[in-house]
């Protein structure tokens, strides 16, 4: 299974936020650069980038910066947050990233999701974020009454590889991650999963290897210290 870094960014700093609220933000350093940096040599063979305020907004708010990581570190770069429409994905890999990660815009415009598994095929991984049972959108902003396994079961009759499951309520605080949900999404669908939210130790990344997970992103268990990236590495292999 593959261990991925997350970098954060929101008003062009790294940061973390606590169940996707805006207003819960801890503050991990000012140049994501410098942090993609320390994540690639210790290993890393994958960053996941986010543009956050592009994800509530919209639109791309830290291109630039998504720019600079990708010319600075050796590590494959998978980055999603403000990605609406098929210009911007296809700048998005022009720029250098190896995968591009769309949420709202796969759910809001199924033609646009056609059109990009159409241009970048594998490379494309669609962000799966679910409260309480339900989708949200607009950087976990709205909610909807659409159930993840059955949006999952729509993005895999479309042609889509590759999710990344995140539990809302799990990101960014302590408590673990939604194994039986990773455990169902591995019975019941053949999509590649990249798990996300309340990763906290290397026990939860064996468990999520145990139960077919592809990848794991690690955010704050990371940045606090909790986890080793080169253990980590080590364990989930």
């Amino acid at each position: 299974m593959e261990v991925i870094p997350a970098v954060d960014i929101r008003g062009g700093r790294c940061v973390r936020l606590e169940q996707g609220d805006y207003s819960r933000e801890t503050v991990f350093g000012d140049d994501p650069v410098k942090m993609a940096v320390r994540w690639s040599a210790l290993g890393a063979r994958r960053i996941h980038v986010v543009d956050l305020d592009g994800a509530r907004d919209g639109s791309q708010a830290n291109a630039e910066v998504v720019r600079q990581i990708v010319q600075t570190v050796d590590s494959s770069i998978q980055c999603g947050g403000g990605i609406r429409d098929i210009s911007t994905l296809e700048h998005v890999i022009e720029s250098g990233v190896n995968r591009v990660v769309i949420g709202t815009a796969a759910v809001k415009d199924p033609q646009m999701l056609r059109d990009a598994v159409a241009t970048v095929g594998d490379r494309l991984i669609v962000s799966v974020d679910a409260r309480e049972g339900f989708l949200n959108l607009e950087g976990w902003t709205e909610s909807t009454d659409i159930t993840p396994i059955a949006f999952i079961d729509r993005l895999q009759a479309m042609g889509v590889q590759r999710i990344v499951y995140t539990d809302i309520l799990r990101d960014g605080v302590d408590g673990g991650p939604n194994f039986e949900m990773y455990e169902r999404l591995s019975a019941e669908t053949s999509v590649k999963v990249v798990a996300a939210g309340g990763v906290g130790s290397v026990h939860d990344l064996q468990r999520l290897a145990d139960a077919g997970i592809e990848g794991a992103i690690i955010g704050r268990a990371l940045y606090r210290g909790d986890i080793d990236l080169a253990e980590a590495i080590a364990a989930a292999k």
